[in-house]
Order: C-alpha cells, then structure tokens, then sequence
C-alpha cells in the first residue's frame, strides 16, 4: 500500500468554505456577508445579550440592595478520608503538602478541612478551618490541630489605609509604643 493510496473516512474532514473567488461561486465579491453593517465586518456581530433597539435587560430591572458576592471567603475543601489516603502515620500536613500533591490549588489558598469519611492515622493537620467534626476525628485518633491564624479582611483593609496615610504625610508615623502612651 502506497500513502497516496490511503483513503479518509468519507465525511471526516469536510472542505473549507473557498470565498472571494469569483461571482459564479456564489460566494464572490462580498464573500457571503452582503453589503455593509456590523456582521459584514471582520470582528462584527452582537454580543451575547444584545436585543437590537431595545433597551437591554440590564438596564430594565431595578438595581436595588447590596450584594456581598465579591467579598465572600472562598475555602479550598479536604475531607479527612483524603487525608488518611495521601499520607502516613505521624506526618504533618500543612499548606506546602497539600499543595505538592496538588490538593489545594491556588497562590495563598485557604484550606478547611472537613469531616467526610475516616481517619485511621495519627495526623498533625495545619489548616485554616477544621470543622467540628473533622477536629475531633483528628485528635480521636491522637492527631493534632493547628488552627493557620489569618488576618481579617477588615483589619487588612485598615492595615493598607493606615499605610497609605503615613505615606501621605510623608512617612512621619508616631512610633507605636509612644502612640499607645498619648492616648
């Protein structure tokens, strides 16, 4: 058998559209687009929820309320059956771990740890949730629980405006031993 012998399926690689060549091909001159408008150029065509003249569904309906779906705490998820898969009796588990056998993902994730199935192994587990019955699991079995302290949002935020402050004020910042003095 030969390569120019060789056949495709029939239908498995279908022909490219052949445009701009010519009138008799039907697809000549403006190529299939017609004449002029949004879809006749290169990048044209509408959004997803464009409606033509009228007034979009977005601009329609009330924006009322407050909605804290921006500044919601999102945590990546381990069950303690996991845990007692990955690892072995006495080890300690902590950020850089659960990272390496990729069970967190993300820069700085924050991991809580949760309770579904068993624990058989004696586990220091660092994390920063446990839920009540993923810590006592834990510590049944002789393990131990480190709670990984993290700022709160809100006290970061304040922590960045007090900084901004000083360095508006050109970094003349009382010293906190004195500050707590005066007040």
């Amino acid at each position: 058998m030969m390569l120019n012998e060789v056949t495709r399926q029939a239908g498995a690689r279908k022909r490219p559209k052949r445009v701009g060549r010519g009138r008799s091909s039907g697809r000549g001159k403006t190529c299939g687009r017609g004449h002029k408008g949004s879809q006749s150029r290169s990048g044209g065509g509408a959004h997803r929820l464009h409606e033509g003249g009228q007034m979009p569904i977005f601009r329609r309906i009330p924006k009322r309320g407050f909605s804290n779906f921006n500044f919601r705490t999102e945590y990546e998820i381990v069950n303690v059956s996991t845990l007692d898969e990955r690892f072995q009796d006495g080890e300690t588990v902590d950020l850089d771990v659960l990272k390496k056998l990729r069970l967190v993902r993300g820069q700085r994730p924050l991991v809580k740890i949760l309770a579904k199935g068993t624990l058989g192994k004696k586990l220091t587990v660092e994390a920063h949730v446990f839920s009540a019955k993923a810590r006592a699991a834990i510590e049944q079995v002789g393990g131990t629980v480190k709670v990984i302290e993290r700022r709160s949002p809100q006290d970061a935020a304040r922590a960045k405006r007090n900084t901004a402050k000083a360095a508006a004020r050109g970094g003349r910042q009382k010293p906190a031993a004195q500050a707590q003095t005066e007040s």
